[in-house]
């Protein structure tokens, strides 16, 4: 469990650490303001347009040398990033970073579903690892902004390699897979190729929506291209007799569930971060070191719900009562924010905001993990896992892009409407402080919303019982539930 859940905060905090550090590496290797956001967007191409090829192969090779391989991988990428002499340097390093971290976050999830079968302990194993897939992020803006204040932006990426070696030293002592779980098919070549392209024109229409805006030719495009590339995936595993992704995955009522309503919360979640980030920075002045200290009561209400609450739960309640919950809470954690307003306190509103969406994000996500891959067939646990960090990828990019043009729309109108009042430098650099603050709570509103989607997503489609109860599932009787879980523990 330390070893997985060590590679995972890994793979999750490198999602946030290099974005504070990305000025400073900007400046050192002369990267323009034009191609920037490519050190950002190169590691969410690979990453999110590899997952589901990374989980087909985990269960091909087997969990743990998927495992170990995406460990070392993803060392010797980042000792390539923390070593860059120029612009092509640091993309490479980045993309290369996402696909082994694409082989690498379906492989510990997978082990974690394979290896923790008894219930009481499936619910502290995933306890933790929900904490971590939900709090990471924070981790890596906090990481981020110590190591590039004080020793060097080349940090964020150097910091990788001793978590890498530790986690892929112990996993090859300790780890141990359960025989028999291997998925031997051949691999699906026009899957994997329909999937990753799919998926790559997706994330990358997202993002590109961000700068180029949402009417721009090739933003369009590439949407077009991902609803054909991905119609014609899903028209092809269905009729393969060995699919990529199984439809069987995607088809179970709680699996869907969970997909859906966690991509619905990471949109929300990835835009807090982004207008937090900005609003302590620019509107309150806050350094790189602080900022990441501020999202601490947000970690630590993470850490507290999911294994506190959720992981204690578990046992005695269905899972929708734990995610429904759960996100309502995130949700008026949200609302509290969208009353921020320039001179608004920390104490008093930032802080119980960041409590109170913690709390619920990490009882919500506890049962999620854990559902996303119960009950599946271990030649499927590898893919299973793999939907979960692609509605997590999916969810960052939408949730950066769809947010930030609600933000900036409502800013420009804020400012169009107030400019005639504003005049002298002093009241004009107010005005454009509201103007952001304004922004950012408009888009904060629909983040409230989409949280409350998912929490009703959460409450009607997921109907499986608690872990050891005899409860249906949509999917077949009690009977065939039962005898579908112990595929796991084989």
């Amino acid at each position: 469990m330390v070893f997985i859940a060590l590679a995972q905060l890994m793979v999750v905090l490198d999602a946030t650490i290099v974005n504070i550090a990305l000025p400073s590496a900007q400046q050192d290797l002369g990267i323009s303001d034009g191609n920037r956001q490519w050190v950002i967007t190169a590691y969410a191409l690979a990453f999110g347009g590899l997952l589901l090829f990374g989980g087909r192969i985990a269960d091909l090779w087997g969990r743990k040398r998927a495992f170990v391989v995406g460990l070392v991988g993803f060392a010797a990428a980042s000792a390539l990033g923390g070593a860059a002499t120029g612009e092509m340097m640091l993309l490479g390093s980045r993309a290369l970073q996402g696909a082994f971290g694409a082989l690498l976050a379906p492989a510990a999830l997978s082990l974690l579903a394979v290896t923790f079968t008894d219930a009481k302990e499936r619910a502290k194993a995933f306890g933790v690892y929900g904490a971590i897939a939900g709090g990471g992020g924070a981790v890596g803006l906090i990481l981020g902004g110590v190591l590039t204040e004080y020793l060097d932006w080349r940090w964020t990426f150097y910091v990788n390699i001793p978590f890498a070696v530790v986690a892929a030293v112990g996993a090859w002592l300790v780890v141990r897979e359960p025989a028999g779980g291997r998925n031997r098919s051949p691999l699906d070549v026009p899957g994997v190729l329909l999937s990753t392209l799919g998926l790559v024109a997706l994330v990358y229409g997202f993002t590109r929506a961000e700068s180029h805006g949402w009417t721009d030719a090739t933003t369009l495009g590439m949407f077009v291209a991902s609803v054909v590339l991905l119609a014609a995936f899903v028209t092809v595993e269905a009729r393969v007799s060995s699919p990529l992704l199984p439809l069987r995955v995607l088809t179970e009522r709680n699996r869907g569930g969970v997909y859906l309503s966690l991509g619905l919360a990471i949109i929300a979640m990835f835009g807090l971060f982004l207008f937090l980030t900005y609003y302590l920075q620019i509107v309150k002045g806050y350094s790189p070191v602080r900022t990441g200290f501020a999202f601490l009561p947000m970690i630590a209400g993470m850490i507290t719900g999911s294994t506190q609450i959720g992981a204690r739960l578990m046992l005695r309640v269905p899972p929708r009562l734990l995610m429904g919950p759960g996100f309502l809470v995130a949700a008026a954690g949200m609302l509290l924010l969208t009353q921020l307003e320039v001179d608004s306190s920390y104490a008093g509103l930032i802080l119980p905001a960041q409590l109170l969406l913690g709390l619920g994000m990490g009882t919500a996500f506890m049962p999620a993990m854990s559902l996303s891959t119960y009950g599946v067939e271990a030649r499927d646990a590898g893919v299973a896992s793999a939907m979960v960090n692609t509605s997590q990828q999916v969810g960052g990019a939408i949730g950066t892009a769809l947010l930030n043009t609600v933000a900036a729309s409502a800013t420009t109108s804020y400012l169009a409407a107030h400019a005639a009042g504003a005049t002298g430098p002093e009241a004009l650099r107010l005005l454009r402080l509201e103007g952001m603050v304004h922004g950012y709570a408009s888009a904060i509103w629909w983040a409230v919303g989409i949280l409350a989607t998912s929490a009703v997503v959460a409450l009607t489609l997921i109907n499986s019982g608690r872990p050891g109860a005899s409860t249906a599932s949509s999917s077949g009787s009690a009977a065939e539930e039962e005898a579908r879980v112990p595929v796991i523990a084989h």
